[in-house]
């Protein structure tokens, strides 16, 4: 697995501050989300072993300075592949954009339970559409647009 990021978002619902806690690969796909109300060892150590059951064992995390990764990685026996440089954490930042994106366009969210299937849906979605602009030319990057658009509404039709 290539160098997973690990960030939270910070998001109110119903005047009460939650946690979105999400995986970000290499490329800036989101692997994993999920909601709590804490942002604490417990949480964070959710998030790397189902990030990990999945994905398998990468061989460096890159997190933002919250001390509970370092303790949750010291606890799966990774503490020494953690690293938290200035800047390594941007593709999971910049990840966080389309979403808040949607959000507003929500007008934000009521329960705990909505986030969550809002975050899977709208990763997975965003997943399937998002491809890297800049890599390919305007001829291909059409056709792989529309190659999953087509993808999509046979999924749709279903």
């Amino acid at each position: 697995m290539k160098v997973p990021r690990a960030t939270r978002l910070f998001v109110k619902i119903n005047g009460e501050r939650h946690y979105l806690w999400r995986a970000v690969d290499h490329e800036g796909e989101v692997l994993e989300s999920f909601v709590t109300k804490t942002r604490d060892k417990k949480a964070a150590l959710k998030l790397l072993k189902k990030s990990m059951k999945r994905y398998g064992r990468p061989q460096i995390f890159v997190t933002d300075k919250l001390r509970s990764y370092g303790a949750a990685l010291k606890e799966v026996g990774a503490a020494d592949r953690q690293e938290t440089r200035r800047w390594l954490n941007n593709r999971a930042e910049n990840s966080h954009l389309p979403f808040r994106r949607r959000e507003r366009a929500m007008q934000r969210f009521r329960r705990m339970r909505s986030l969550q299937m809002f975050a899977a849906v709208h990763a997975s979605v965003f997943n399937h559409f998002n491809s890297e602009r800049n890599l390919s030319s305007r001829a291909n990057f059409k056709k792989n647009r529309a190659a999953a658009l087509a993808d999509w509404r046979n999924l749709c039709a279903a």
